[in-house]
Formats: structure tokens, sequence, C-alpha cells
């Protein structure tokens, strides 16, 4: 049977774009078990002594930097997460005045570039006097996050259906428990993907947070300053780990979603 070129050009170019996006993923990983000292450009050798050591003395800097990046990227995804939430649930359930035009202002932080956001927080911030550091930062990426936040709910909210929270409050169910037992169990999902993407948006934000930072290190600025004279293989460790954890998670999440469409599949 003759094969029309259709049949294999898009898959075979599917495979060639995936390949060139894994190269960088699979460099890091390589490299991450280079016996190097200073520099980690040149191989010079397999060893597990940089996943077994990865805060040792010589570089204890970059697991601070990390450290940073996951304790500011928790605080600004919580608090992201909850102040988006409740906009999004107000912009759809609810009619104020200038609501429509909140809307429009949510999604500015999303069209502006990052280097426009940046420095004009870090003006912000010099002309109010406030020092740059850990705070500043949070700040930062709380008000970047909200907006990706309040798209991924409100999407959610809009698809729930208000029968549901009417059929709680017709037996005899507070405010409250309506939206505990009813509303957040159905928003949960959206909540959740919304965490994610902030989460994972703060972690990775360079530009915006090096405008903002001043003395503070986070993991992408030390990537950024050690990159003159070769990232530390400890960095590529921690990065290696980062990319393994968030594939495990999404293979689970998968097979796990897999598996449960199929029991109510045979449920019904």
């Amino acid at each position: 049977m003759k094969l029309s070129p259709g049949k294999w050009i898009l898959p075979a170019y599917s495979a060639l774009a995936l390949l060139i996006l894994m190269i960088p993923i699979g460099y890091t990983f390589v490299y991450s078990f280079n016996d190097s000292l200073k520099s980690n450009i040149v191989w010079r050798g397999f060893t597990f002594d940089k996943w077994l050591n990865v805060c040792n003395v010589q570089n204890g800097a970059v697991c601070e930097a990390f450290g940073n990046s996951i304790f500011i990227a928790v605080v600004a995804t919580v608090v992201a997460t909850t102040l988006g939430t409740m906009i999004a649930i107000a912009i759809v359930r609810y009619r104020f005045k200038f609501r429509s035009q909140l809307s429009l202002f949510l999604f500015l932080p999303m069209a502006t570039p990052e280097v426009v956001l940046g420095a004009g927080l870090a003006a912000q911030f010099l002309s109010v006097g406030v020092p740059k550091d850990m705070l500043t930062i949070i700040l930062a990426h709380t008000m970047f996050c909200i907006s990706f936040v309040v798209v991924a709910v409100k999407a959610r909210v809009a698809g729930l259906d208000p029968a549901l929270e009417e059929a709680g409050r017709d037996l005899y169910g507070s405010a409250l428990q309506v939206f505990l037992r009813i509303t957040f169990p159905l928003l949960l999902p959206g909540i959740m993907a919304a965490a994610l993407l902030s989460f994972a948006l703060s972690f990775d934000d360079f530009i915006i947070t090096n405008f903002n930072s001043g003395a503070v290190s986070t993991f992408p600025k030390y990537i950024w300053i050690s990159a003159a004279r070769g990232i530390p293989a400890e960095a590529n460790v921690l990065a290696s780990a980062v990319f393994i954890l968030a594939l495990v998670i999404v293979v689970t999440v998968q097979v796990t979603g897999a598996a449960r469409a199929k029991r109510l599949a045979k449920m019904s």
C-alpha cells in the first residue's frame, strides 16, 4: 500500500520538534553527572557525586537560591490562588459597577511584556521607598500570577451549574456549607490547575525577579549569573530533579484519570 506524504510528514515533523525541545533537557540531565570542578562546560567523566552531594560547601549557594525560589513560588501561589479564585467567582456570579473594566485590567499583566512590568514595579517600589528583597519578589510574582488564576478559575465557575448550589440552599444549607460542600469541590480541579500554573510561572520567572530582587538570589537568577563560566553540575542536578518530579506528577495524574474514567465507564 502506498502511503501518502500527509500521513508521515506530520508525525515526522512532530517527532523532530519534540527532539529539538528535548535536547536542552537531555544536555542538562547528562551534565548533571559530569565530574566537573568550577566549570561545567567540558565533559570530565561520569560520577554520582553531584547527585549525592548537591548542597556541598563549594556550591551551597545553588541550594540557597533553589530554596528561595521554592519559598517565593509557594507563598505567591497561595496568595494569588486565593485572591484570584475570589475575584473569578465575583466576576462570574455578581453584577457590580466597573465589572467589565475589571475584567479588562486583569488581562493587562498577561499582555504586558515582562521587561515593562518588571521595570514598572521596580520604579514603583523605589518611589515608595520599599527595599528590594524577598517581599518585593513575592508581591511582584503574586501580581502577575493573579491574572492567570482568574482566567483559569473563571472558566470553571462559568461552567458550574447554579442549580447544584440552589439545591444545597433548598436543603437548608448555609452559604458557607454550600460553598465548602458543593461549590469548592466542583471548582477544585480548576483551582489546582491554576495553582500549578502559578507555581511554575513564579519558580521559572527571571526578568521580573531580576528587576525586583535586590541582593536575594533565586534559582533562575543564579543560573543566569553562572552561565558565563559554566553552570555548576549541582544546578543541573536540581533542574533535572524538578523535571523528573514534574514528569512523574503528570504521568500519575494521567494514569489516575484514565483509571477513574474506566471505572466510571464500567459502572455506567
